[in-house]
């Protein structure tokens, strides 16, 4: 895992801007810290930041390979859990490695097989090739989204980086952000290629994108395909287990130390256990790490979200699977510091607004941080099998709308509402949203002689799939690189996501649960009480104190009336939301000053220009 930058311009010679290259890797020092390079052509410059995970001697980067006709040079980011054989073949065509990196593969298969080398590889990746023989760049991402990957087009070429900091530090990118780019980011819906930074895309998931003096041009690799699944429900429970057991057992390759996170919840237990399991046919044990709360679990009070608390299940779990675990405990004074805010805002580059669920995954990232450097995580499970409440509300599956935004509509109102009225008028974030939702669900293919239930279930999935998760993904991803953390996701293996995305809804929810083929799956693995757990979300801290921090750290804006956050958030509702002397609070006012608090940071540090008309 790594951080990559680069700069193609058709136009001048950048052989002399080793400074500027220079400046935008080390934006990504975070997430290599093992390592730096920069490689520079006249067309073309390259920068990497290294965190080393296989053949930790070898696979430095950018590589390039001398060819007949010109160097092919690379920057890569993630991990080819299949390079082994792809290694193997390659090796049958007559290549030959210096190293024992999948870079090196990946790099050797664009030479065998040019852009159709995305379609062969098993992974999270986002890398870039200059391709000095035909003069272009080429730019991949992995099928689910997992490694950010974001571009700037140039009037003679493109910048590029894994996040967008990296494209911030180049004097060529403008740090604007319109009133499409704040649709974006209140409306919480991941539009595909939207970054939020005015002139910045995302490469989408799936996609090759190739730059030439001609222009740029996206093609798709990969799309979340209808097919039709004949497979009985036995054989589906058994498939998925199949693949669950080859998923880990590759995303368990490694040459640094490796753990996983537990929540006490089906997904990271059940792949916590087949972790533990594998690992013990060698003699290893799995580490485990969990996040807790000061006093959390002796004073749990369940609420519409959270039924019960973590900690009780995650032990279950660690004594059933026999894990070496360890409870990372929380404060609510490190929750509400003010420089783990700007720490957690500098990693994602924009304020998401998520208060304590980012930060209590930063500090938990680091924390691990001290024991490993790889974790597997038991992300985007939800929204493979189908784990969320929307999935089984009435409303939700009748609304065309994306299913979340009813749900937390209900659950917290419109957190929108914080804003100026006139900030409000000229978003019109509903119309917005309802666009996305439009375009969306027109790229959904409908199965010959699919009931209306089952297309309309089919709908959610996708929109969970191709959105929801996205957000998730980015949140884990900017979190753990933040410290040199690798996250690897092993439900987002795109074999499993297609297999279990077109199970009909009947059979992902046959015991009339959430989650049935899971849990059936791995049930053999799992304690009983995980097994029969209802979800519970990512937690959430529920000492008031933490909301007491959060006003006061409001009150000291409301004592800068001049400050930029009052472009965007209302002052009277921050004076109403602030002036409440006892230690509870709503939801809604919570999540107001968080992302009060967010907005506010971010103006600080990365001083953007706002065009709000």
């Amino acid at each position: 895992m790594c951080g990559i930058t680069g700069w193609v311009s058709f136009g001048r010679d950048l052989r002399s801007e080793q400074a500027t290259v220079g400046a935008m890797t080390e934006t990504m020092s975070c997430r290599g810290p093992d390592d730096e390079g920069t490689w520079l052509s006249r067309n073309a410059a390259l920068g990497h930041r290294r965190l080393a995970i296989i053949d930790l001697p070898g696979g430095r980067q950018p590589m390039s390979v001398e060819t007949p006709d010109g160097p092919v040079a690379m920057v890569y980011s993630g991990e080819a859990y299949n390079f082994t054989e792809l290694r193997e073949e390659l090796a049958g065509r007559g290549h030959r490695f210096e190293t024992d990196s999948d870079t090196e593969v990946v790099l050797h298969a664009y030479l065998e097989w040019g852009d159709a080398v995305a379609e062969r590889l098993n992974g999270m990746y986002a890398f870039a090739i200059w391709d000095s023989r035909a003069n272009k760049l080429v730019m991949i991402r992995d099928r689910m989204g997992i490694k950010p990957f974001y571009y700037y087009e140039t009037s003679d070429g493109v910048l590029f980086g894994s996040e967008p900091k990296a494209i911030l530090a180049n004097p060529l990118a403008e740090h604007t952000v319109a009133l499409d780019g704040l649709r974006e980011l209140f409306a919480f819906i991941k539009t595909p290629g939207h970054a939020v930074w005015e002139g910045m895309r995302e490469v989408e998931p799936g996609t090759v994108v190739t730059v030439t003096a001609q222009g740029l041009r996206t093609t798709r690799y990969w799309t979340l395909a209808t097919r039709e699944h004949t497979d009985d429900k036995a054989t589906s429970i058994a498939h998925v287990r199949e693949l669950l057991d080859d998923i880990v057992r590759r995303q368990l390759v490694a040459d640094v130390p490796r753990c996983t996170l537990l929540s006490g919840g089906l997904d990271s237990s059940a792949m916590t256990a087949i972790a533990a399991a594998q690992l013990a046919e060698t003699g290893e044990t799995v580490r485990s790490f969990a996040v807790d709360f000061v006093g959390q679990t002796e004073n749990f009070v369940p609420d519409e979200l959270r039924g019960t608390p973590d900690t009780p299940y995650v032990h279950d779990v660690a004594a059933k699977s026999a894990t070496q675990h360890q409870d990372i405990v929380l404060n609510s004074d490190e929750l509400a510091d003010p420089e783990v805010r700007s720490k957690v805002i500098r990693a994602r580059d924009i304020p998401m607004g998520m208060g304590d669920l980012d930060a209590s995954l930063y500090l938990l990232f680091k924390a691990i941080r001290q024991h490993s450097t790889v974790a597997l995580s038991g992300e985007s499970a939800d929204e493979v099998f189908g784990g969320y409440k929307q999935f089984f509300d009435p409303e939700a599956r009748q609304a065309n709308t994306f299913p979340w935004l009813l749900r937390d509509g209900r659950q917290f109102g419109n957190d929108n509402t914080v804003l100026t009225p006139e900030l409000i008028r000229s978003l019109d974030v509903p119309a917005y949203t309802q666009d996305a939702y439009n375009t969306s669900v027109a790229r959904i293919e409908r199965l010959d002689g699919e009931s209306d239930f089952e297309w309309r279930m089919r709908k959610i999935c996708y929109l969970h799939l191709t959105h929801f998760v996205r957000l998730l993904l980015d949140r884990k991803d900017r979190a753990s690189m933040a410290v040199g953390l690798e996250v690897r996701v092993p439900f987002c293996d795109h074999r499993l996501v297609e297999y279990v995305y077109n199970a009909p809804w009947s059979l992902k929810s046959f015991d009339g649960r959430e989650k049935s083929l899971l849990r059936e799956a791995t049930r053999d693995v799992l304690p009983e009480s995980v097994a029969n757990r209802v979800k519970s979300p990512y937690p959430s801290t529920q000492d008031p104190r933490y909301a007491v921090k959060l006003r006061e750290h409001a009150r000291e804006y409301l004592a800068s009336p001049g400050h930029p956050v009052f472009e965007l958030i209302s002052r009277d509702w921050l004076a109403g939301a602030v002036e409440v002397d006892t230690p509870q609070i709503t939801q809604f006012s919570r999540r107001g000053l968080e992302r009060t608090l967010d907005l506010a940071l971010w103006l600080d540090m990365y001083n953007p220009t706002l065009k709000l008309s």
